[in-house]
């Protein structure tokens, strides 16, 4: 599965891949206008048509002797595309586990296990709000498909120009943090010098001279 998306996202199969791209823009689009079921019963009744002209096609090629009977779409019908009960077990697994993390995850920031993490995700919520205001999430949705399918390809061609942008933002998150460093050194305020002790005063004070005797 991993392999196969790998493909796809970097236009290893430039139809396959058109192909796709252009099937889920279109139809992530056209959910604005429509419903995804009236969408869905509409990508399935073209399929539908088109198999089943071809399909009378090759019967009537058949029944003139002109074909020995192949059927245009075996080799999908050939394609097992059913899970073992390995796979079946081990996705499970991965789903659950994913589910799991997620709600261990939101229940601790929810409940403000660390507070620094709780703020982080407060301001991405309160970010989130704004955006949700300015734009919907079939948009979103859009947005990523159309970045899923350019930014590997664009990465690949421009590697080395973004490899060094790369370098020299964080060359300057460096430099700022140094900055904001020393400037906090400098204004910090100094810790006191600890008081002598009392042994030490005394053994740097001058030992007093002793009287003579007087015989």
């Amino acid at each position: 599965m991993a392999s196969k998306l790998v493909e796809l996202v970097y236009w290893k199969k430039v139809r396959k891949t058109g192909i796709v791209f252009t099937g889920l823009v279109v139809g992530l689009a056209s959910m604005f206008q429509l419903s995804a079921i009236t969408i869905l019963s509409h990508i399935c009744l073209g399929i539908l048509c088109v198999t089943f002209t071809l399909r009378l096609y090759y019967k009537l090629l058949e029944l003139l002797r002109w074909n020995p009977g192949v059927h245009p779409f075996q080799s999908y019908l050939d394609y097992d595309s059913t899970l073992t009960d390995k796979e079946t077990v081990a996705l499970v697994e991965e789903v659950v586990l994913l589910i799991a993390f997620a709600v261990t995850e939101i229940k601790r920031l929810l409940f403000i296990e660390s507070i620094v993490d709780s703020i982080k995700f407060a301001v991405l919520l309160y970010l989130l709000t704004h955006v949700g205001v300015m734009t919907t999430g079939l948009t979103l949705v859009i947005t990523a498909v159309i970045a899923m399918f350019s930014f590997p390809i664009l990465y690949k061609k421009q590697q080395v120009r973004i490899r060094r942008i790369t370098r020299a933002v964080k060359a300057f998150i460096k430099k700022i943090r140094s900055l904001f460093s020393s400037l906090y050194e400098s204004v910090r305020p100094s810790e006191p010098s600890e008081p002598a002790s009392k042994s030490a005063i005394a053994a740097a004070a001058p030992a007093p001279k002793q009287k003579a005797k007087s015989k």
